[in-house]
């Protein structure tokens, strides 16, 4: 099928971009990956403290949903393009991986604090990006991280961090009832 060969050219595609900056999981013996392009950070974190949220979160500021995170592997984040990505999105989506990785260089050399960088502090919010500033990078680096982000439209998320873990095992269902869906 086409869409399949398609989906499955874009993830190496992907993972040939982004091997350079980061170890990709699950390659054959020829290095292609399957659909999917499996980015392990689990070393990086290890060195520099950075973690898998705080890339996901990251790339919220340059303008996309995080991939799936720690699944198959913890650590992990698992990009799958579709056949629908065009060439333009994903060299995007690469330039952003790849600058991130820049960042978690400076968090490893110790330009920024592990807890006080452009990775740590993501997603930046409007109100904390107007407010008094005290972070050690400049403020326009969290709000346009990238020329494409500062020329384009810009989601701003209405909040910066949750407690995942807590939401996970504390969730809140505002779903109706069974007996308010069948009688509707």
């Amino acid at each position: 099928c086409r869409a399949t060969q398609v989906a499955i050219l874009n993830a190496n595609y992907m993972a040939q971009r982004l091997r350079p900056h980061y170890p990709i999981l699950y390659t054959g013996l020829s290095g292609l990956v399957a659909h999917e392009c499996i980015v392990d950070l689990r070393a990086l974190t290890k060195e520099t403290g950075v973690s898998v949220d705080d890339v996901a979160k990251r790339l919220m500021d340059y303008g996309f949903h995080a991939p799936t995170m720690s699944f198959p592997v913890a650590g992990t984040l698992m990009i799958e393009p579709t056949e629908s990505e065009d060439l333009g999105e994903i060299e995007r989506f690469c330039d952003a991986m790849i600058a991130i990785r820049e960042e978690i260089e400076q968090v490893g050399k110790g330009v920024w604090p592990v807890d006080d960088n452009p990775l740590s502090n993501a997603p930046h919010t409007v109100s904390c990006l107007v407010g008094d500033w005290t972070s050690p990078y400049d403020r326009r680096l969290g709000a346009f991280p990238s020329k494409e982000v500062a020329h384009g439209d810009r989601y701003w998320p209405p909040v910066r961090r949750i407690d995942g873990a807590y939401g996970d095992r504390n969730l809140v269902c505002s779903c109706p009832s069974v007996e308010e869906l069948a009688s509707s």
